[in-house]
């Protein structure tokens, strides 16, 4: 102790009584030693993982289409088996999912599935997610009953990527259109009566419970509007063991 106390060029104990007690300086410097130790176990943890085979980083893009909580449950259990790994979350829209993961800036893309999909990539389906048909209460559609026609004659909000998109319009019905790169502002201007929209479910919720959005009736269609989900890979660049895993627990989420 007195070397330590040499090296360090402070008291850490005052020995007047019968036991050692720290000094103030010593309290401080204990709270210091243990956060060096938690990250020397840190380092060795990174440095075992990485000996492994497991990846320093992975870079996963993520539609907003795909519900939040599924994704905190996944990222949840991924850090817990992978506590090493440094993970960047990107949320594009469309293809801009796929173009990034095609483009090597990201490892994994979950997206909806797109009609053409580029050959460089594999895919697997995750199920559907459903789109709900969404105005304000106080907008001309929630008033009766609403006829394919009459969709028409409004505004319609819907969510657009930056790049070329050939899938942006596969939802277009009305030839009034806002293009608007999130679906969570698309939520804020419906409620705000400029247009009606398209929304997934777990985005306009709340929105629908509080009674901000309304669902007009319509006199063609008494379902929702599914939209298929997949997660997409580069088949020319192997996934490592964290990536690899990931993919595998989406998947599994829908069986």
């Amino acid at each position: 102790m007195s070397n330590l106390e040499i090296d360090l060029d402070n008291s850490l104990f005052v020995r007047s009584g019968r036991y050692p007690v720290l000094t103030p300086a010593g309290e401080r410097l204990l709270v210091e030693a243990r956060v060096i130790l938690e990250r020397c176990e840190h380092f060795r943890g990174v440095a075992k993982s990485l000996g492994e085979g497991v990846e320093s980083r992975l870079v996963l893009a993520v539609d907003e289409l795909y519900p939040e909580a599924t994704l905190g449950g996944l990222m949840e259990e991924f850090s817990r088996r992978f506590p090493s790994v440094e993970l960047e979350l990107l949320f594009p829209l469309m293809e801009d999912v796929s173009r990034l993961v095609l483009e090597d800036r990201a490892d994994l893309g979950i997206m909806w599935r797109q009609e053409i999909l580029p050959s460089a990539l594999n895919f697997h389906g995750l199920g559907w997610v459903s789109m709900k048909m969404v105005c304000a209460p106080n907008h001309e559609l929630a008033r009766q009953p609403v006829g394919w026609e009459e969709l028409k004659r409004y505004r319609q909000l819907m969510v657009a990527t930056r790049n070329h998109s050939e899938e942006k319009a596969r939802l277009r019905i009305a030839s009034d259109v806002w293009w608007v790169e999130s679906q969570w502002v698309i939520v804020e201007l419906v409620q705000r009566n400029l247009g009606w929209a398209f929304v997934p479910e777990h985005v306009v919720a709340s929105a629908l419970d509080n009674g901000f959005l309304v669902e007009p009736i319509l006199d063609f269609n008494d379902h929702d509007w599914p939209v298929a989900l997949e997660i997409v890979w580069h088949k020319q660049r192997p996934l490592g063991k964290a990536a690899a895993w990931l993919k595998s627990a989406a998947i599994a989420l829908n069986k």
